[in-house]
């Protein structure tokens, strides 16, 4: 079955040891528009996670080096890192399930799976977690997606909506940098403007951020923008 939907924007982590499974998997995410990163033990995918920037990673449960469920409790319990998990099985018992979820994956699915089906589930969870309404903050920045509020340093930031959503993303990968096409793909959804109307957003933003005394957008050239901590 063909797949409706574009995955464009959304980064994810594949830690999988079976070669054969991690090139099935990116012979059908990536044509979606979904940004890969892979790796093939778990030390090696516990030190990409703790590093980069991910929408999702989709995490094996049993890995050489550090099995899943281990890496999945160190991003959470040392690195406080949120991103969502997804584990995959194979056909371990009950108990064995239940610890995937406690340690803090957020969903599973067992082998052999169908790759349109760990799509929709990847894209769930990705979904939920963008408008999850916790407060984000940032270097003495506080946006509240749910009130629709940004206050720095306790005084209030007044942004029109197209601002708001270009600091969430921002906010939310810190201090990463966020591709301009990921930027693009944020506002104008799978329809940009031909003109370079993103260019004029960011800059209104960054001067507005100036402001407030908060000089810390930063564009990375050819690559992309991003915040950098005020407090080094």
């Amino acid at each position: 079955m063909e797949p409706l939907i574009s995955g464009k924007g959304i980064r994810a982590l594949i830690v999988e040891s079976d070669e054969e499974l991690l090139q099935d998997i990116y012979k059908y995410f990536e044509p979606l528009g979904y940004e890969l990163d892979s790796a093939s033990n778990g030390v090696t995918g516990w030190q990409r996670a703790a590093a980069g920037f991910y929408d999702v990673i989709i995490l094996d449960m049993m890995l050489p080096g550090m099995d899943g469920p281990t890496l999945c409790r160190r991003l959470r319990d040392e690195s406080g890192i949120e991103t969502p998990v997804i584990m995959l099985t194979s056909g371990e018992s009950l108990e064995n399930r239940v610890l995937c979820l406690n340690w803090g994956a957020d969903d599973f699915i067992t082998k052999p799976f169908a790759e349109l089906e760990l799509e929709a589930r990847v894209r769930a969870l990705v979904r939920r977690a963008r408008n999850t309404s916790r407060v984000l903050r940032w270097g003495g920045i506080e946006l509240d997606p749910q009130r629709h509020t940004v206050f720095c340093d306790g005084r209030p930031l007044n942004l029109r909506p197209t601002g708001f959503t270009l600091l969430a993303r921002l906010m939310r990968s810190a201090p990463g940098v966020v591709p301009r096409s990921e930027l693009e793909h944020e506002i104008y959804g799978d329809s940009p403007p031909e003109s370079d109307a993103l260019r004029t957003h960011i800059h209104m933003l960054r001067k507005l951020l100036e402001q407030a005394g908060k000089p810390i957008l930063k564009t990375v050239s050819h690559v992309g923008v991003r915040l950098e901590d005020p407090e080094p």
